[in-house]
């Protein structure tokens, strides 16, 4: 296949052209190379798409037989690019989010759970409800295939947010490492390698459903998850598991503080509770958490340090001080 990737230099974006060339596709990516390299073997394209010229010029390099965007944030904005690729390829991939449903994360969600109001014009508003219209945007703006993908909490090498890779680079340290919640919680994480790759086999095989993508519910656990993070990188570290009250009691910023901690409340219940059926039925495969967590860490160990100043990367992360306060005070 002719795929045009709008991104493709980051993470998931990334991880899509990473696929897409392995399995033989013709590849395009379309950004301002600015966010890093692009892979060898890509016909880069250079602009930005909220420049109608650029988005001309791109138009005029296909055709394609599909588009994957995994850049869009901005209904108006990712309308336009919808509508200057819509006479060059014949399906859009659209990458949403499980934040674009207005139950999210306080109930559990199923691909009939009602997204946000947002109309396909909107330039400003909050993150899930922005996503909602992009895809509005899209199918109001693209006339060929349209397939809209909402994943959950994505990890995986190249990851940029800070939320696995700031667990191991702290857990790397060593020593009493202090650990969220319940060590039992249910996690339905997935790799970007696995979006993808599903990804692709839509494209592939004439799909055009809506999918829910997350990892099974009990595909890994919390504590799982982490002594995975112990084994693969050689640390010396012990979990130190903080019930949900001690940290707040400590003001922990959930989410953020300990990434990916909520504590078990009405206000997070759903947030690991999403009903993956039909994109599991429909081919999607989710690699064993040990293989994401290793592949993550062989990338990470050779990395420049992606932490900021504070230890922490892109405001994930506890600070050194607050974590040393909070295991004192589980042992008083």
């Amino acid at each position: 296949m002719r795929i045009l990737i709008l991104g493709g230099s980051r993470f998931l974006g990334r991880a899509f052209v990473t696929e897409a060339l392995a399995a033989g596709h013709q590849v395009t990516v379309f950004n301002r190379g600015r966010s890093g390299p692009d892979l060898p073997g890509v016909v880069a394209v250079r602009g930005d798409r909220e420049d109608p010229a650029d988005l001309a010029r791109l138009a005029a390099a296909g055709p394609w037989d599909a588009v994957v965007d995994t850049s869009g944030y901005v209904p108006k904005i990712v309308g336009d690019s919808a509508r200057a690729l819509a006479g060059g390829a014949e399906a859009y991939l659209f990458i949403s989010s499980l934040s674009a449903f207005t139950g999210f994360p306080a109930e559990r969600l199923d691909p009939g759970s009602p997204l946000f109001e947002c109309p396909p014009d909107a330039t400003e508003g909050e993150y899930g409800a922005l996503k909602a219209g992009c895809e509005r945007a899209v199918r109001q703006a693209f006339p060929g295939r349209v397939l809209i993908h909402y994943p959950g909490l994505i990890i995986g090498p190249h990851e940029n947010m800070g939320r696995q890779t700031w667990w191991l680079s702290r857990i790397a340290k060593g020593g009493d490492v202090l650990a969220p919640g319940d060590p039992d919680r249910r996690l339905q994480l997935i790799d970007a390698r696995d979006i993808a790759g599903f990804g692709l086999h839509c494209l592939e095989s004439g799909q055009d459903d809506a999918f829910l993508l997350a990892s099974e519910n009990g595909h890994t656990t919390f504590g799982q998850w982490l002594q995975t993070c112990v084994l693969e990188t050689g640390s010396n570290a012990r979990l130190v598991w903080a019930p949900d009250k001690v940290l707040l009691e400590n003001e922990v910023p959930v989410w953020s503080g300990l990434p990916l901690w909520t504590p078990l409340d009405d206000e997070s219940a759903g947030v690991w509770d999403t009903d993956v059926s039909r994109a599991i039925a429909a081919g999607l495969n989710c690699r064993p958490i040990g293989k994401t967590v290793r592949d993550t860490w062989a990338w990470q160990r050779d990395e420049p340090s992606l932490a900021d100043e504070d230890g922490r990367i892109h405001g994930h992360g506890l600070l050194p001080e607050i974590e040393q306060r909070v295991l004192a005070a589980l042992t008083n």
